[in-house]
């Protein structure tokens, strides 16, 4: 019997990168369903929102900034604190990286399972994690902040703010409010599967509202095409209440028939697979995803540490 192996490990193809300008001073750097890169070059400096997993990855998007702008990268803003998407940041220090800014929600969370993420992802994603042998160790921010701040890029203000939780109790915003661009991490999806191991299924649809009044011309998501027009964004949140909201209303089902976890997940693929099972990384992300709602939905508030050990029993489990 062939051995059921993480979706993530089978998925090697390359992805066409997209380095769009939206906005007099903002760029996005997305990749087909991988973890997108906001870019912001203020009067004197450039910001860098999510640093991707490893510094030798992080040179694709260098060698992108570079075609733009020659001003020093002094800044990365973690969005969360998923690995994928911070081991990078060291990649920066070379172009003038002075301030690495999180949420404290953010800073507790490596505190609390950095290692461990870090070990889970790892195993998970062997392409995204390209030459991981030059990870450094854990990203740690060295500005945090709690609710919100305003940082000044000469005479550009940049807005870091949360909103509320959602994918992670950490998750981040930045935006300009002179352009109305926003990058939303992975609060926002597009044309891709939400991951939630580490979610606030019952928070995130009020999140989500939330930055809909926030009224945005323009949104980078944490996966999928950067949205360019008004009633693009709305689609982006709509997409991504859907599949939260979808997912959370199935492990509610299953729990009040008391299944069990296998229970569930069949439950939720009779509802999402229609709608959502051709989308980016879907497979990979429906086990974590069941998980996780299945674990809340029975009254675990906040999400479990995923582990590597922790990882395998689940995914063979839910395979068999």
């Amino acid at each position: 019997m062939t051995e059921k192996v993480f979706a993530s490990r089978a998925d090697l193809e390359e992805k066409q990168v997209s380095f769009e300008r939206l906005s007099e001073n903002a760029w996005a750097y997305t990749t087909e369903g991988d973890p997108n890169t906001g870019i912001i070059v203020g009067d004197d400096s450039v910001m860098i929102i999510d640093a991707t997993a490893t510094p030798v990855m992080a040179q694709s998007v260098i060698a992108k900034v570079r075609e733009i702008t020659d001003k020093p990268i002094k800044y990365v803003v973690l969005t969360h604190y998923h690995a994928v998407r911070v081991l990078g940041a060291s990649g920066y220090k070379a172009e003038g990286l002075e301030q690495v800014i999180a949420s404290r929600d953010t800073y507790d969370l490596i505190v609390e399972r950095g290692e461990q993420d870090m070990a889970s992802e790892i195993g998970r994603f062997p392409r995204l994690f390209n030459a991981v042998e030059s990870v450094p160790g854990l990203t740690w921010p060295t500005i945090t902040f709690q609710g919100g701040m305003s940082l000044w890029m000469g005479k550009l203000e940049v807005r870091i703010q949360q909103v509320g939780r959602g994918h992670t109790k950490g998750d981040t915003i930045v935006w300009l409010p002179s352009q109305n661009v926003c990058f939303s991490g992975d609060l926002v999806e597009a044309d891709a599967a939400c991951y939630t191991g580490d979610a606030y299924l019952a928070d995130w649809p009020q999140t989500l509202d939330r930055l809909a009044a926030m009224n945005f011309d323009m949104l980078v998501p944490g996966r999928g095409p950067a949205l360019k027009t008004p009633e693009a964004v709305r689609a982006g949140l709509a997409y991504t209440r859907d599949f939260v909201s979808t997912l959370y209303a199935s492990a509610r089902e299953a729990v009040a028939q008391g299944l069990d976890l296998k229970g569930a997940m069949a439950l939720a693929r009779k509802n999402m697979d229609p709608k959502f099972g051709q989308v980016f990384i879907y497979e990979h992300c429906l086990p974590f995803d069941v998980t996780r709602a299945f674990d809340e939905a029975s009254g675990i508030r906040d999400p479990r540490i995923w582990t590597a050990d922790r990882d395998e029993q689940m995914w063979h489990s839910l395979q068999a």
